[in-house]
């Protein structure tokens, strides 16, 4: 059976209907105790690398993370005063992961747009997973 919408169109309808960040705009807020970025990343891609602080919730697992009513869930996004800024490799799954979590209600969510291909590019700081394990606090 062939596909009626591929994954461009997906990102490309998403995109229209969620906020997107530059590297730029992201990096200027790092400091910033309202922002929370999460990494959807698969765990194998974090060998690469990510972000300072960053919470990692795969893709795989963000919509029963997020959920309160979910056994799965994370308290860490229960904090409705923080803005969840999610970032992929490349932008596209964080586009749609994006959009998925606009669709069970939450507002308080955006996405870097390139993702960490277009951070890592703009020279923009990160740790390696072995800093990131070091740093980060327990939460769950």
């Amino acid at each position: 059976m062939a596909i009626t919408k591929g994954f461009r169109a997906l990102v490309d309808e998403a995109m229209a209907q969620i906020t997107t960040y530059s590297v730029e705009q992201v990096q200027a807020r790092l400091s910033d105790p309202k922002l929370q970025i999460v990494d959807i990343r698969d765990i194998r891609e974090l060998d690469a690398g990510t972000l300072p602080d960053a919470f990692h919730a795969p893709r795989g697992m963000l919509e029963f993370w997020v959920d309160p009513e979910s056994p799965y869930h994370k308290k860490i996004f229960n904090d409705d005063s923080r803005e969840f800024v999610l970032f992929c490799g490349a932008g596209w799954r964080s586009a749609l992961a994006t959009r998925a979590l606009q669709d069970m209600g939450m507002r308080n969510v955006a996405h870097i747009d390139g993702g960490y291909a277009e951070w890592v590019k703009s020279g923009a700081p990160t740790v390696t997973l072995e800093q990131h394990k070091a740093a980060r606090p327990v939460r769950s």
